[in-house]
């Protein structure tokens, strides 16, 4: 139980870390929040979880399939706040597109061959 409250404060300390950098310098917070952080921490969790190395070369290349449908909400959610869009809408209308993109990445994935 106290490595799960480990995990989850630490996880949760990267993303308030990342939340008051970016109140000082928005471009900064960006870069820190991009890094995959929580990608590599779930990765060394796994392992230590695990040991299991084609689970870890598993997660790390469905990691890299997951990335590329979530990318247009960084740029659809800027369009719609700069054209007047409430703050709330942008988000949601930004995770709405994200969702329906995983769900077509799941679906076309393994057709192409991708193990998801």
């Amino acid at each position: 139980m106290a490595y799960l409250i480990i995990k989850a404060l630490l996880s949760g300390a990267i993303i308030a870390a990342i939340s008051e950098i970016a109140k000082r310098s928005p471009g900064f917070g960006a870069l820190v929040a991009s890094l995959p952080l929580v990608s590599i921490l779930g990765m060394i969790w796994l392992w230590r979880d695990t040991g299991d190395v084609q689970r870890i070369a598993a997660h790390a290349e469905a990691t890299f399939w997951f990335v590329l449908p979530s990318l247009p909400m960084f740029l659809v959610i800027p369009a719609l706040l700069r054209r007047g869009t409430p703050f709330w809408t942008a988000l949601a209308l930004g995770c709405g597109l994200t969702v329906g993109l995983y769900l077509l990445m799941t679906w076309i994935g393994p057709r192409l061959g991708l193990k998801l």
